[in-house]
């Protein structure tokens, strides 16, 4: 055993030891941040317990999004654009909620959130050992995968036949370091609850999206559903609110600048243990994947002019694309202003020294230099992945969607459980099924054949290496329109009853029903699993090559290294502050309902409901006024750090009270997915005190204020 592997070992025994502030914290290296001294003023004791109680275990994971338990009756704070999903497949021209907002003024009222789930942590434990005694000897990345993939299924089945509602995963941090499984109680029976109107929820729109000062009232009510013997089952009108046993309480106290906060949520990936070779990679391919949205935004909004059933239809994929455009434009932007290349370039380089000092050195410029060789010979590769994932992801064009999601289904069903691949297995039918159930809620068939068409010309227009194979004889003949024409004249898949009965088919049923989309995404399933097959090689090489630096780089750092985010429950600390963006601008931490006034145009998206514009000329607060601004506080900003799957995640004060709700990073920030960057690093919240006013005041749900306990 090298000495570097040695001390890696021996600090891992011995905990992290101490920490900086720029890390997303697993639940069992809190004992170790010293966070009394930071500030916080509750026993650390309480915030995560094995037993499923703790604060921790109040927070749940949305798929995607976060959000908290408020009540002993299962309500759930996010945030609007988290229950944007559920808003939007509940909304039509005549009952518009993303418009107007949604109110169920009893709980016989509130309808099913389609497609959501919550997932409410019991605990989670290291398996590491396991993953080392079958992985000792094997050096072969293919067979590495093959044996790491069957170990975690096998570990998967054997504890969710502990309960119905169990559902189970494992996560590999540091590069396959450690390997940790997590148990959750799975509640499938979601409801709406509130969700304000856009001028609230979304007030600000895409122009303000990721800035600051902001002034949106990011928020919205779930609650969860069980049956009457605590089981997390899908929708049954017997269902009874799920009596969690950690909730949240909520604090209108208000804050100050410094304050103690912390975050804890769902985050769904960083890269800040990528090497300088990983980095100028992604770099490309977010050049790409800007190009790609932008297109795709200025189809969506030529298409759609004056028709707002397509404009409900397609919102979710809008807003979708609009965030990620502007996110990866921020990062790009970040990127240059703050030569972040070159500061990772000297953070290896010092690595690489201190390397030659412990006698290392050629070891990890090896290493290192194996990795970009790796990312190079590969480039091509994930290119043409992304290319044929562009047809089929929630981007591309549904019809083709939803008949490789049948095809792909009835294809892994052939195959003992077991052996099938993940996302695949019988443990995931339920999600498949509510996806093409609920299909037709997400397009329109004849905008679906126009954006069948204008992906495939966008295809066209890339290099011939890129063209998948399935379509290459149709974009070399130029016949787009004809190919597509067909396909749409001839398939069933637009029929909810029908793409129900294809999935229980076996797959020589399913062929034989001669389905064009069927048969088409049968041929582009070979070619993409050839892909998929080689891509699982690269990528479990690469995290081979990636585990030496990153133990390399622990020891380097004396432990302070976060494991990259990977949707996994983490903890994030800091305080209220504010910051300044450029040469003579300052920004403070505050906004307040003023500013909601002041940004007001008339025009979406800077509307202002008449019922909130009179509460604020008349200055009816309540109780949510805070005493030093005069006014509602509406969002304000802390140096936690964050990013996508933590929206909807609770900010607490030093008490462990909820005072927020994480809805976004500022534009300067959005570069700390990769590389924190203190004097810009900040966090976007809504104030709870603003949540309770829009509520109990514009909403008149002062059942709800009651439900928290006020």
């Amino acid at each position: 055993m090298s000495k570097l592997m040695l001390i890696f070992l021996i600090i891992s025994m011995l905990g992290i030891g101490s920490y900086s502030d720029d890390g997303m914290w697993m639940p069992h290296q809190m004992k170790d941040l010293n966070l009394e001294k930071e500030g916080l003023k509750m026993d650390p004791g309480d915030l995560y317990n094995k037993d499923g109680t703790g604060i921790m275990s109040a927070v749940v994971n949305l798929g995607g999004g976060t959000g908290s338990f408020v009540s002993p009756e299962g309500l759930i704070l996010t945030n609007h654009h988290v229950a944007f999903g559920a808003i939007q497949k509940a909304s039509n021209k005549k009952n518009d909620y993303i418009l107007n907002g949604f109110l169920a003024k009893s709980r016989e009222m509130e309808i099913p959130a389609i497609g959501y789930i919550a997932d409410v942590l019991l605990g989670y434990e290291e398996v590491t050992g396991l993953f080392q005694k079958v992985l000792k000897g094997v050096t072969d990345p293919e067979e590495r995968y093959k044996v790491i993939e069957k170990l975690e299924k096998e570990i998967i089945s054997e504890k969710e036949t502990e309960a119905k509602d169990r559902r189970c995963v494992i996560k590999s941090m540091y590069s396959g370091s450690r390997y940790y499984l997590f148990r959750f109680k799975r509640l499938h029976d979601i409801r709406l609850v509130y969700s304000p109107p856009g001028s609230i929820g979304n007030f600000g729109g895409d122009v303000d999206n990721w800035m600051w000062p902001r002034h949106t009232g990011d928020f919205s009510y779930l609650r969860a559903y069980v049956s009457s013997d605590n089981k997390g089952i899908k929708f049954n009108k017997s269902n009874v609110p799920y009596k969690p046993k950690s909730y949240l309480k909520i604090s209108i106290e208000g804050l100050s600048e410094g304050d103690f906060t912390f975050v804890m949520g769902y985050p769904g990936r960083t890269y800040r243990n990528m090497t300088v070779s990983e980095l100028v990679a992604d770099i490309g391919k977010l050049t790409d994947a800007i190009d790609f949205r932008e297109e795709l935004i200025g189809f969506l909004e030529k298409i759609w002019k004056d028709n707002r059933e397509v404009q409900i239809r397609y919102a979710s994929l809008h807003k979708g694309l609009n965030n990620g455009l502007k996110n990866y434009t921020g990062k790009l932007e970040g990127f240059k202003s703050n030569k972040l290349v070159g500061l990772k370039k000297r953070e290896e380089s010092e690595f690489i020294e201190w390397c030659d000092r412990e006698n290392e050195e050629k070891k990890i410029k090896v290493n290192l230099n194996q990795i970009a060789s790796n990312i190079e010979k590969n480039t091509n590769l994930d290119r043409r992945s992304k290319t044929l994932k562009n047809l089929i992801s929630r981007y591309g064009n549904a019809m083709l969607r939803n008949a490789h999601t049948i095809y792909r289904s009835v294809l892994e069903k052939e195959k003992p459980d077991i052996e099938r691949e993940p996302g695949y297995q019988k443990r995931d039918y339920h999600k498949i099924l509510v996806r093409l159930e609920h299909a037709e809620k997400n397009y329109q068939l004849e905008t679906d054949r126009k954006l069948f068409k204008f992906i495939l010309n966008l295809v066209k227009g890339k290099e011939r290496a890129l063209w998948p194979g399935t379509f290459r004889q149709v974009l070399a003949d130029n016949k787009i329109n004809d190919f597509v024409d067909k396909l749409y004249s001839k398939t069933s898949i637009n029929d909810k009853e029908i793409r129900l009965k294809m999935f229980k088919m076996n797959l020589k049923q399913l062929i034989e029903t001669g389905d064009p989309f069927i048969l088409l995404a049968s041929k582009l399933e070979k070619e993409m699993k050839i892909i998929r097959d080689r891509q699982k090689v690269v990528r479990q090489e690469r995290e081979d090559l990636k585990r030496i630096y990153i133990n390399g780089m622990m020891e380097f750092k004396k432990g302070r290294i976060a494991p990259d985010a990977n949707s996994s429950i983490r903890f994030t600390y800091g305080t209220i502050k504010g910051y300044s963006p450029a040469d003579g601008v300052y920004y403070e931490p505050f906004t307040t309902l003023r500013g909601v006034l002041e940004k007001e145009t008339g025009k979406d998206p800077f509307i202002v409901p008449p019922d909130l514009k009179k509460l604020s000329v008349e200055k009816k607060f309540g109780s949510y006024m805070d005493k030093k601004k005069g006014d509602v506080v509406v969002c304000f900003l802390n140096t936690t750090n964050v990013t996508g799957g933590n929206s909807g995640s609770p900010v607490l004060n030093a008490k462990g009270e909820m005072v927020g709700i994480v809805f976004d990073m500022t534009y300067e920030s959005v570069t700390g997915d990769y590389y924190v960057i203190p004097r810009y690093q900040r966090t976007i919240h809504v104030d709870t005190r603003y949540v309770l006013f829009v509520t109990d005041f514009v909403a008149g749900a002062d059942f709800l204020i009651r439900e928290m306990g006020f």
